[in-house]
């Protein structure tokens, strides 16, 4: 839905709060440099995003994490696109059970998801100790990278079906969940995600500007 990813814009405002230290950076600004000159994969970018986050997050202190998502989702809530945005309002009419599956930090989807209209939220916690001050080790790391894990869990503990169910995903990591939903959308897909979608005939969207193609 983000028209940039809320995990760069986190980690991007806790090193401008000085939270992070300036070097963090150069953990991804290589990969962003490949990226921006379409000679990088999007995912080796992120990647390397969550490198950084995960290996400067030890001895923050939560609140620092959490101002800072506040600070982000307040500035840039609106900053969706908006095939995602009407989808998700149409669904919400039809009393559809909207889930949010992110590997971005839980504490940033907690601010964001229910502006949103989301029902659910999962992403990722990453675990407290004294003081509140983060250990740097991610819990249940095996389940939330796993979506199609996670897409089941919810449904089992909501007691849900995925009967005429809709399944929006931008890259080959969401192809695990997209399997199992009635209705696979891909949406602005990475080419890994979009080779796929062919082969499945699944529908794929892309907004561009002010204009939404759907192929």
């Amino acid at each position: 839905m983000f028209r940039s990813s809320l995990l760069i814009q986190l980690v991007g405002r806790l090193i401008e709060d000085g939270v992070f230290p300036k070097e963090a950076r150069s953990v991804y600004e290589r990969d962003y440099e490949k990226w921006l000159n379409r000679e990088g994969d999007y995912q080796e970018y992120i990647n390397a995003v969550v490198q950084a986050f995960n290996k400067y997050l030890k001895g923050v202190h939560y609140g620092a994490l959490a101002d800072a998502a506040e600070e982000i989702v307040e500035e840039q809530w609106k900053r969706v696109y908006r095939y995602t945005r009407d989808l998700i309002k149409d669904l919400k009419k039809r009393d559809y059970y909207l889930l949010a599956v992110s590997h971005s930090p839980k504490t940033v989807l907690d601010k964001f998801c229910p502006r949103m209209g989301f029902d659910k939220a999962y992403g990722i916690v990453y675990e407290i100790g004294p003081q509140e001050l983060f250990t740097g080790k991610m819990l249940e790391e095996h389940l939330i990278l796993n979506k199609a894990a996670i897409l089941k869990r919810a449904v089992d503990k909501e007691n849900l079906t995925l009967e005429h169910s809709i399944g929006v995903g931008d890259t080959e990591t969401d192809i695990s969940f997209l399997e199992m939903v009635a209705e696979p959308i891909c949406f602005n897909p990475n080419m890994k995600l979009y080779t796929y979608a062919k082969r499945m005939k699944w529908k794929v969207v892309v907004e561009r500007k002010d204009v939404i193609y759907e192929i």
